[in-house]
């Protein structure tokens, strides 16, 4: 069965009791004895081309386990807290480079050059924190990310429309990137909702999610549009249009990483709930 959009879902069919973190859902099987004929463990096999197909065993059968996303999670809340912080810093930067812009076009003789200076310092300091925090928050928040899209087939196998590599590889694809891992996000928070305790279906709002997506999407798409009207910008009025866009993009990213904390708690919080209370909520 494929999932459905949020909005129109199915009943998911009662599942049976879920293990808790770290153990397996179903034992792996034994390897399969070497045939007759075979050697006593311990002993090297003979020559090749003795028997007509080695009794080799067959290899253990890998199976998953479910994993805390806890520990991960708190980490992340601390990294975006640092992220938020970084652009409020760069929303202040762009707030003086503007002002200073303005006042250069007024009446160019109420600029120093010591304040020219400082705005250079300032938003250079802003884009290499920037920078910083982009990618270790990304590289966090993507092994996080596929933490809870493992635990979210276990909880429920039938679920998602994509393998478990694309909660990693749904990022780096151009276009794609603006959807895949928001639909990959809905599908983990569906999996890893509770049934009502009849075992029927019961709907958690998915507002954190489109939230934290919506303004994820226009914070990039802001920085992206700041970017080329910096690189460009060479004149007062250019530059103080650019510092403009510059600090609604900040603002935008401060936004978009509470959103992100927000999410992240919530499903983290799904996930602990279904792992030690089971797939049907308690009464």
């Amino acid at each position: 069965m494929s999932f459905s959009a949020p909005g129109s879902p199915p009943p998911p069919q009662p599942q049976p009791g879920l293990p808790p973190y770290g153990a397996a859902p179903h034992p792996a099987p034994h390897p399969a004895p070497p045939q007759a004929g075979g050697p006593l463990p311990g002993q090297p096999y003979p020559a090749q081309g003795q028997y007509p197909r080695p009794p080799y065993p067959y290899p253990p059968q890998l199976v998953d386990v479910l994993r805390s996303p806890q520990g991960l999670a708190t980490a992340l809340t601390v990294v975006l807290s640092v992220t938020a912080a970084v652009n409020l810093f760069s929303a202040g930067a762009n707030v003086y480079a503007r002002s200073l812009m303005t006042d250069l076009i007024a009446d160019r003789d109420t600029v120093s050059e010591g304040s020219l200076d400082l705005s250079d310092v300032m938003t250079g300091a802003a884009g290499s924190l920037q920078l910083l925090t982009v990618l270790g928050t990304a590289a966090l928040f993507i092994t996080w990310f596929h933490r809870v899209r493992v635990n979210g087939e276990i909880f429920r196998r039938d679920g998602f429309t994509r393998t478990r590599g694309w909660a990693i590889g749904g990022w780096f694809v151009p276009i794609g990137n603006l959807f895949i891992p928001y639909q990959t996000a809905l599908e983990i928070w569906a999996a890893s909702t509770q049934q009502a305790p009849d075992g029927s279906y019961r709907r958690v709002s998915t507002a954190p999610v489109t939230a934290w997506w919506a303004l994820w999407v226009l914070a990039a798409i802001s920085d992206r549009v700041f970017s080329v009207l910096y690189a460009r910008a060479e004149t007062p009025e250019t530059l103080r249009s650019a510092s403009s866009v510059g600090i609604v993009s900040d603002l935008l990213t401060v936004a978009a990483a509470v959103l992100a904390i927000v999410f992240v708690r919530r499903l983290t919080a799904l996930q602990n709930t279904k792992a030690a209370q089971g797939p049907n909520a308690a009464l």
